[in-house]
């Protein structure tokens, strides 16, 4: 299959990691922020495949994982609003937070539905026109253009009982307090693929620009991801930092331009709550004045407590490169994917659960 295969041959996989090997000159970390990439590079056996001088770091680029626990109850308490429909994606059913997840709300009675996208909550409010249809969103710059996109739709078709709670978040500001942060001396970022093809490659300029830390974006076949490490590594080895783009037949410099003018119609920047990273400024989109109506933080405002993790769960440090899953105490014990006791080893993106289904897989 065109631009799947070519980009799995082994072939070219293996010769690009001998590569990588003779161009390391000294110690690196490399932090992956997308757990897209996390679960390629357990899925392909790509840390195997790289010289010990080369460390991956899983980065904060799971959504579910990086929510809240007080973001959840506050999806928990929506659902439980007489009447309410809640619809969500399957990842963030199970996600606990500190009074249980929206699937146990479920088992007490709140109408939970799993949807496959934002419109079929639209769709769904118009046929039941009695009962509010919330839609909770969660997701990066990836996700947010359709959400965007389905409060339009709902305006335009006349569908007054459909509400998006908004948990989305952007990703250049978590890559700022991770950096800031300095807890992990970080060599060089893998950029995440999907997220640049909305925001563009120019979006990722300050990192090199403040910190001096090169930057290559990368798709999610293993001759993507190689081919950015190479860059990477080249980049370290000459004391260059610049953004590189390893994904050029999705990603274009100024990203895609039809997306972000839909998402900024709707959407404005607002600080939020990150999981592991604490508030950070600016770094969520919250619904515009202009489609308040449509904002189920303002029609259904709802008090949760403070926010609290599970207990001896590392997931916070695994989200910032500080700890990786083997780190922590509850991985693969008492904690796995049929007992999942934090976020990231529920999603399909988390860093545990990427480390628990692929061990040491070599491609």
């Amino acid at each position: 299959m065109k631009f799947i295969d070519e980009y799995r041959n082994p072939l070219t996989v293996r010769a690009l990691a001998a590569d990588i090997e003779k161009r390391v000159r000294k110690p690196l970390k490399l932090m992956e922020f997308c757990g897209g990439h996390t679960h390629a590079i357990a899925r392909f056996g790509i840390r195997k495949l790289l010289p010990p001088d080369v460390q991956m770091l899983a980065g904060p680029g799971c959504p579910v994982c990086v929510t809240s626990s007080a973001d959840v109850d506050r999806a928990q308490a929506m659902a439980g609003i007489k009447g309410v429909i809640l619809t969500t994606f399957g990842d963030m059913v199970r996600v606990p937070g500190s009074r249980g997840s929206l699937e146990e709300a479920r088992a007490q009675g709140a109408d939970v539905r799993i949807v496959y996208s934002p419109m079929d909550a639209v769709a769904m409010a118009a046929k039941d026109p009695g009962r509010p249809v919330i839609f909770l969103g969660v997701g990066f710059e990836t996700t947010a253009p359709a959400v965007a996109a389905s409060i339009l739709q709902a305006r335009q078709q006349g569908v007054k009982n459909y509400f998006v709670l908004s948990f989305h978040k952007l990703t250049p500001p978590a890559t700022a307090a991770i950096l800031d942060a300095g807890e992990v001396n970080i060599s060089g970022i893998l950029g995440p693929g999907h997220v640049t093809t909305v925001i563009g490659s120019n979006a990722w300029k300050f990192v090199p620009e403040k910190w001096r830390v090169p930057v290559a974006v990368a798709g999610f076949e293993p001759v993507d991801i190689l081919l950015a490490i190479r860059m990477l590594v080249d980049q370290v080895s000459e004391g260059r930092s610049q953004v590189d783009n390893a994904y050029s037949r999705s990603v274009l410099p100024e990203g895609n331009r039809t997306a972000l003018k839909v998402m900024n119609e709707v959407f404005t920047a607002c600080d939020t709550e990150w999981r592991g990273l604490g508030p950070l400024r600016a770094s969520g989109l919250c619904i515009r004045e202009e489609y308040a109506e449509f904002d189920a933080l303002r029609i259904f405002p709802v008090t949760v407590a403070m926010d609290r993790e599970p207990s001896a769960c590392r997931c916070g440090e695994i989200l910032c490169g500080v700890a990786s899953p083997a780190d922590c105490p509850l991985f693969g014990s008492t904690c796995d994917p049929q007992h999942p006791v934090g976020p990231c080893m529920i999603s399909s993106e988390g860093a545990c659960m990427a480390y628990f289904q692929f061990g040491d897989r070599l491609l």
